[in-house]
């Protein structure tokens, strides 16, 4: 990296100390090259592997190993009493003497919030505006994507607070490029499947956000939510009228393997074996936890996923067993060989292992 891009610091005193509370945004840190300033992460943050030695300064209020309408219900449930689904260690946070706190203004459900941030560090001397730093507060980063847009102007914002603005540009770039590759190619397919996107089984959720555009990058036409807007709750109903050719499971914040578990309220649901995609065997569960529901450099993998469920004829890169299964399938299958895709950060990105978080780090409407 030129001299020129170099995070901008006077001593080893002076260099970044960074705590992210977002696992997306410890993925760009990373991808920028500034893994090695973590020095703190959110209980959610798993990759790169490495992060996870870091000490974590939020714990979740809701038992994510409960099953989707537990975890619905004890989340609205806190929200009811005005309660926060998060904690942060405010303690360790302060110990850990960041130089920049990365957070979120999307949404109180799915991650730790810049309001609780700054609660956090009410009684530290100094501002807590975003973008400023005073005395020994951190900077705060607050990031907001809803879209694909907004995720490479995250990136930006990123870059440009830890001094690494032409990083984060050519990060950007390569996102593009390899969008682009993929859009490109999936073009020339002869059909494109109608697809429903599911991100929550009890209650139902479509997926809003980044996601109807990347379905539709990948060379299938969206049918529920909408691009750029907060993922909707849906009746059942409105599935069976769209009757789509494909279906897509990723619940917020679920590895694969626990979306395999919960399938069975899939099956459950009246008339399913009716539905055009039940009878074709187009039902895919997907891995939302590490992919689908970051918004972050890996959604460019997220579309790999999407171009290669949609048109198999066409893209193959690796990702069915470690990334998605057919609903048909008892078990997820082995983990594939590495992913054949552009390395967007120091490591292979791949599905790490985790405890499901409560809702995802997306924003979602409750």
């Amino acid at each position: 990296m030129p001299p020129s891009d170099a995070p901008s610091v006077s001593s080893s005193n002076d260099a970044p100390r960074i705590v992210s509370l977002l696992p997306s945004a410890t993925e760009i840190v990373a991808a920028l090259g500034l893994e090695s300033a973590l020095v703190g992460r959110s209980h959610e943050c798993d990759f790169p592997e490495g992060v996870s030695r870091l000490p974590a300064c939020t714990e979740s209020m809701v038992d994510a190993r409960a099953g989707s309408k537990e975890i619905h219900r004890s989340v609205s449930e806190l929200l009811a009493r005005s309660l926060s689904v998060y904690r942060v260690d405010a303690e360790r946070l302060r110990a850990l003497r960041p130089t920049h706190v990365v957070t979120q203004v999307q949404c109180e459900v799915c991650a730790v919030s810049l309001s609780q941030v700054a609660d956090a560090m009410a009684d530290w001397v100094g501002a807590t505006t975003p973008g400023e730093r005073v005395g020994d507060r951190p900077e705060l980063v607050a990031l907001d994507a809803s879209s694909l847009e907004g995720v490479f102007e995250d990136v930006r914002r990123v870059g440009a607070a830890l001094s690494v603005s032409k990083r984060a540009e050519k990060l950007v770039a390569a996102m593009r490029s390899r969008i682009r590759e993929i859009g490109d190619a999936a073009t020339g397919a002869p059909n494109r499947p109608r697809v429903a996107a599911i991100e929550w089984l009890s209650p139902l959720m479509t997926a809003g956000n980044w996601m109807p555009e990347l379905i539709e990058i990948a060379g299938g036409l969206n049918l529920l939510g909408e691009a750029g807007r907060s993922s909707p709750r849906i009746e059942w109903t409105d599935v069976v009228a769209a009757d789509p050719d494909v279906v897509l499971v990723f619940p917020c914040g679920f590895p694969l393997e626990r979306t395999a578990a919960e399938a069975g309220l899939l099956r459950s649901l009246p008339g399913w074996e009716r539905l055009r995609a039940a009878r074709a065997g187009q039902v895919y569960l997907c891995e939302g936890n590490q992919y689908f529901n970051r918004p972050g450099p890996r959604l460019v993998e997220t579309l790999e996923i999407l171009a290669e469920v949609l048109h198999p004829s066409r893209f193959a890169f690796g990702h069915e067993g470690e990334a998605w299964m057919r609903l048909d399938a008892a078990k997820p299958a082995a983990p594939s060989r590495p992913v054949k895709a552009k390395d967007f950060s120091a490591q292979r990105p791949g599905r790490a292992p985790g405890q499901p978080r409560a809702t995802g780090d997306r924003k979602t409407e409750t």
